[in-house]
């Protein structure tokens, strides 16, 4: 990939003019670094270069608090690092090391140095991400709150990748390779896979010991002189991107009962991950946790199951790197005790007598489970998608989905996810129904934007597909596209109904705590802060046909398509993350004293910095809620 021609797609080098690149171009030097080979670490002193990624992928990594490399990000092909410290002095915030082999475009300090002399939008771009306060305040009390190593070590499992435990180099033959050179190969190498590759280094199928004994060794008249790695290899194999987490790859290979999973990255083999390799970095508590959902056979099973995610959440917090990872996970493991909660209803209802209705259709659930974005105790929010059938089978459709909505609904709330009050669940017909029905009740929302069908989109918006025919969720997502695009005007709704509602700050920075009821003397973390980021990056993203479900998802989509810089993107992300942090700390605490979980919260209980970050985390909310006002504004208020 030309140096230059990347640089000028990218920020803040495409505000350069044409002579700055010439100077990047005739400075930068090509330099090849082996896999798995560090670049630099945290805390090393700068190298004296930017390094932009010609070909390869290069894993960010961070120091856990018990001293382990932690993967924290991917730079791939076009990307570049290690920026920061040219301007600043300072020593890398972060490590850099190869997935595979990586060759970089290393631009030295001084060439970069100089343009920012005459461009002094390059040095500001590198050093105004470090001045955000509230990344700072934060980064203060995650850093005090960490627990015992123990603890660290328990949680730490489910933030590693695959990248960082998979088994390297990866062993490859051609599918011309006689079994006989295959046989060595395993020998030799003391494996019990082998990665067939095309003449273009591509994966294209496995081979195991198993293989060869079944298909070898085991059937008759057969001479293993004419046989290849082609005529025995399984092309029907599943693989994972290295950037997969732990815990997800244990659920994949419990799901799929797999002894070996390729990770491929763009189709290149870089590594293989067998149950041996997540087994050395087992987390007692919870992994095994996501392991007996599957297994589990009873509801009652499932609410002791959903009982435990307290314990994890704690364990998570205990190492508090990065709240949305823990927020993830959280979101994998209620996915997983709902869509088997799905399961063993189905499994009842067929031995009641009832037969699945022949047609096409997807399980939904949406608002934060849509999201991803699950703490301990959110409710349902949920519904049901068909393929358009005709009107007369619609009788036949919903003499199933009824009684079987019915049941889902009671057996999810029995095991922990209380009924929505606003009645969005799969039980409500008004949450069920064929795609043109929900085409047509998202243009009556969109056409008729009274305060209800503003909130009812507003959870809809943001759903995913949990069970069945996923094609009719992208289908959807289309409807819901063309459709903001034809009625603009009704973002400026969304808008209007959300930011009558402020932050519960005043004007000297105080709070502005509950006068009366039961929350007196407290506000809340949910629908005094974070919920109005939600909100507001979903208009913008629904303004842009974003795809991306996650509110940081959708931020970063935001940047790329330039409607937020990424300074103002990272301060959003920061004050997301402190009120994550403090809601999810809060719950954690009340739910260890047998209390419900709340996101109500007494401000005068916290300790000077995190009131101070929470001020902070408010005041960047409020800036966002001013600039959504003033981009949705269509008439005066």
């Amino acid at each position: 990939m030309p140096l230059v021609k990347k640089l000028r797609e990218t920020e803040p080098f495409c505000n350069l003019p044409e002579m700055a690149f010439q100077e990047l171009r005739q400075s930068a030097q090509l330099k090849k670094f082996p896999e798995n080979y560090f670049i630099f670490q945290q805390n090393d002193p700068p190298t004296g270069f930017l390094y932009v990624i010609k070909e390869g992928l290069v894993a960010i990594t961070a120091l856990s608090p018990g001293g382990l490399d932690m993967v924290v990000d991917y730079r791939k092909e076009g990307q570049f690092f290690g920026g920061t410290p040219i301007f600043t002095g300072e020593p890398y915030s972060g490590g850099a090391q190869t997935v595979k082999p990586t060759e970089c475009y290393l631009i030295p300090s001084q060439t970069l140095q100089n343009l920012q002399r005459t461009y002094p939008l390059l040095s500001s771009f590198f050093t105004r991400m470090v001045l955000s306060r509230v990344r700072k305040l934060y980064s203060e009390i995650i850093s005090s709150s960490i627990g015992d190593s123990v603890t660290q070590m328990e949680a730490y499992p489910f933030k590693k990748r695959l990248s960082e435990i998979m088994s390297t180099p990866v062993i490859t033959c051609s599918m011309k390779t006689p079994v006989r050179t295959l046989a060595r190969q395993l020998t030799l190498h003391d494996i019990n896979c082998l990665i067939v590759v095309n003449q273009d280094g591509q994966a294209v199928g496995m081979v195991t010991g198993q293989d060869l004994v079944a298909k070898v060794l085991a059937p008759e008249q057969i001479d293993e002189k004419e046989l290849t790695a082609a005529d025995i290899m399984c092309c029907d194999f599943h693989t994972l991107p290295p950037e997969t987490y732990m815990y997800e790859a244990m659920a994949f290979l419990s799901r799929y009962r797999l002894n070996y999973i390729p990770v491929v990255d763009r189709g290149q083999p870089v590594g293989v991950v067998s149950p041996r390799d997540l087994m050395r970095y087992r987390s007692q508590k919870a992994l095994l946790l996501i392991g007996n959902i599957r297994e589990e056979q009873t509801i009652d099973g499932l609410t002791a199951i959903h009982r435990e995610i307290v314990k994890v959440a704690r364990v998570m917090m205990s190492e508090t790197r990065s709240t949305p990872e823990v927020m993830e996970i959280l979101s994998y493991i209620h996915h997983a005790i709902i869509r088997r909660t799905y399961q063993l209803c189905l499994d009842e209802m067929i031995q009641g007598g009832f037969h699945i209705p022949e047609v096409r259709f997807c399980f939904l659930i949406m608002g934060s489970g849509g999201r991803r974005e699950m703490l301990l105790h959110p409710d349902q929010d949920n519904g049901f998608i068909y393929e358009d059938l005709p009107d007369n089978q619609m009788e036949e459709l919903d003499a199933f989905f009824s009684p079987f909505s019915d049941k889902l609904c009671a057996a999810l709330n029995q095991v922990g996810y209380p009924l929505c009050a606003g009645g969005v669940m799969a039980k409500n017909p008004a949450w069920r129904g064929r795609l043109n029905d929900w085409k047509n009740r998202i243009s009556e929302w969109l056409k008729d934007p009274e305060p209800m069908h503003v909130r009812e989109s507003s959870i809809f918006f943001d759903f995913y597909p949990l069970v069945g025919d996923v094609q009719l969720a992208h289908d959807l997502r289309s409807v819901i596209g063309n459709a903001i695009e034809a009625q603009q005007g009704f973002l400026y709704h969304m808008m209007s109904l959300d930011l009558r509602y402020k932050v519960p700050l005043g004007m000297l920075g105080r709070f502005l705590v509950e006068k009366e009821g039961i929350h007196e003397g407290k506000l809340s973390l949910k629908y005094g802060g974070s919920v109005y980021i939600v909100d507001c990056v979903r208009m913008f993203a629904l303004e842009k046909n974003i795809q991306g479900v996650t509110t940081l998802e959708r931020l970063e989509a935001l940047v790329n398509h330039n409607v937020f810089a990424s300074e103002t993107a990272e301060h959003i992300r920061a004050a997301f993350e402190a009120l994550i942090f403090l809601r999810l700390r809060h719950e954690i605490g009340l739910v260890e004293q047998g209390l419900s979980a709340s996101h109500y919260i007494d401000p005068q209980t916290l300790s000077k910095t995190e009131q101070d970050l929470l001020k902070e985390a408010f005041q960047a909310v409020s800036k966002l809620q001013d600039a959504t006002k003033r981009h949705f504004s269509r008439a005066p208020f």
